[in-house]
């Protein structure tokens, strides 16, 4: 029996710019969707929208106001500060790979800029070049929840197709100015989120467009993201010979409640949702139910004379993905008890345990989406987001004996070795949130997913020192063993 891991297998962690760097006005930089997202600390967690939502008053409110205790992604962990000290620490525990992502508006503080704030370059050259220097493989997605904001407000977000443009003028800069640190790049982080929480990921706020239309203006949204990605892949291989472009898709997978040919058929329609955006990225088209699904309800999407070449073209190279938990559904969903998750929420899968925050828990998922996943595409598989959101509690002695994280990322990373032996190829995997930094949804600092903490509370108060987990030392010894030493 081989190596459960192939030699060069990428083990790292994962962090987006938005929830770590803050220094959210400095050095140039402009607002971003992000930066106008406010701490909501009491909202029910299984409350999707609640949780993600956001109204045009709220926009406004917070483009008038500099509190960074009302909006916490501004301050992140200062990891723009910080980035030496962080990158040594992961470099201490032996990543092979750093995901990380960058800020269009600190490269184009509106997007609309002809020409590229240099001092936002500066930053991000340093940060790679740091990277590099401690033997580090940055994997770089260029759109993580993080559009500048002057897009979403003048121009309906990705509604308008001159923000292609915008975009593939904004990718040019990033691969010529930084193609010779990076190889592996990711175009949009969880395209498929677009009807999850359209604010972040297209920058449309919902309240201001008629309910009716909606459907078709974020597919509007989502198709003009896919000719940006598919220009994007085809600028990356003129400009940097041998670098690859990945897609990045939430694995939202569900299973039916029971062998019910109904639920049977629920399941597979979810699923085969999700896949939409991965098929359209991978196999350079869209799949034949959603013609009938647009003709069906009167949508129309407007495509450009080319799009289609486009898309079928340039394909991306691999396709990486998040995966934190399973849903389950059922005809009679309405009358099951529900559980919460960082997706939406679902019935209560009653064979699986829950987190602190209600998501449950279910490696072996991990490795049925993985053997699906290849099936489906038989391109290489990349899993860039995974981990445990929980209450961690520093003893006196400042240890943190975080076993239950140990526990979870053990079972997963057995799920992957699983995988692995039944056929698929996985590039690497990079656990979500490996240094402590602010929750998506809730702005919190509690729910905690790092092999580092960092001392900063849901306030804003601490003294943003870095500290050393239990599963520091674990994470340590499995990438030091390619996976061997669980």
């Amino acid at each position: 029996m081989g190596k459960a891991f192939p030699d060069g297998f990428l083990w790292g962690g994962a962090t987006a710019a938005n929830q770590c760097e803050g220094a959210w006005d400095v050095g140039g930089k402009g607002l971003t969707v992000a930066d106008v997202v406010a701490y909501k600390p009491h909202v029910d967690k299984r409350d999707y929208k609640a949780l993600h939502g956001i109204t045009s008053a709220q926009i406004e409110a917070a483009m008038a106001s500099d509190d960074l205790h009302e909006y916490p992604r501004r301050h992140g962990i200062d990891f723009y500060h910080r980035y030496k000290e962080d990158i040594d620490l992961f470099a201490e525990m032996g990543f092979k790979t750093l995901r990380l992502s960058i800020q269009w508006a600190r490269l184009f503080p509106t997007g609309t800029e002809e020409k590229p704030n240099e001092e936002g370059v500066a930053f991000y050259e340093g940060l790679l070049s740091y990277l590099r220097e401690r033997g580090i493989e940055p994997l770089v997605t260029l759109h993580h929840y993080e559009q500048p904001l002057y897009l979403a407000n003048h121009y309906d977000g990705w509604r308008d197709r001159k923000v292609i443009d915008l975009f593939v003028r904004y990718a040019r800069v990033c691969f010529e100015r930084f193609g010779h640190l990076v190889r592996y790049w990711l175009s949009f982080n969880e395209i498929d989120s677009v009807f999850r929480h359209p604010w972040t990921t297209i920058g449309i706020c919902e309240d201001r467009y008629p309910a009716d239309e909606l459907e078709q203006i974020i597919y509007q949204c989502v198709h003009n993201q896919f000719v940006a990605s598919a220009l994007a892949t085809k600028l990356l291989h003129q400009l940097v010979p041998g670098a690859q472009m990945g897609c990045m898709l939430t694995r939202t997978l569900t299973y039916p409640l029971n062998c019910d040919p109904q639920n049977m058929l629920l399941a597979q329609r979810d699923n085969r949702e999700n896949y939409l955006y991965a098929d359209v990225q991978v196999r350079g088209a869209y799949p034949s139910w959603v013609w009938r699904y647009w003709q069906d309800r009167g949508i129309r999407v407007d495509f450009g004379l080319d799009d289609e070449a486009i898309l079928a073209q340039y394909p991306v190279d691999f396709v990486s993905f998040s995966y934190y938990m399973s849903l389950v559904d059922s005809t009679d969903a309405d009358r099951r008890e529900k559980v919460g998750g960082n997706l939406a929420t679902g019935v209560r899968n009653p064979y699986l345990e829950t987190s602190d925050w209600g998501w449950q828990v279910d490696p072996q998922g991990l490795r049925y989406a993985l053997i699906d996943l290849w099936d489906r595409y038989q391109r290489p598989l990349f899993i860039v987001e995974n981990g445990l959101g929980a209450h961690d509690v520093m003893n006196e002695d400042g240890s943190i004996d975080d076993d239950y994280r140990i526990d979870y990322f053990r079972s997963h990373i057995k799920a992957i070795a699983a995988a692995i032996a039944d056929g698929v190829e996985v590039m690497g995997y990079t656990p979500w949130g490996c240094i402590d930094l602010v929750s998506l949804s809730t702005c919190e600092m509690s729910k905690r997913y790092g092999f580092i903490y960092v001392d900063l509370d849901d306030d804003g108060n601490g003294s943003y020192a870095r500290s050393r987990k239990k599963s520091f030392w674990w994470y340590q010894g499995v990438i030091a063993s390619n996976g061997e030493v669980l």
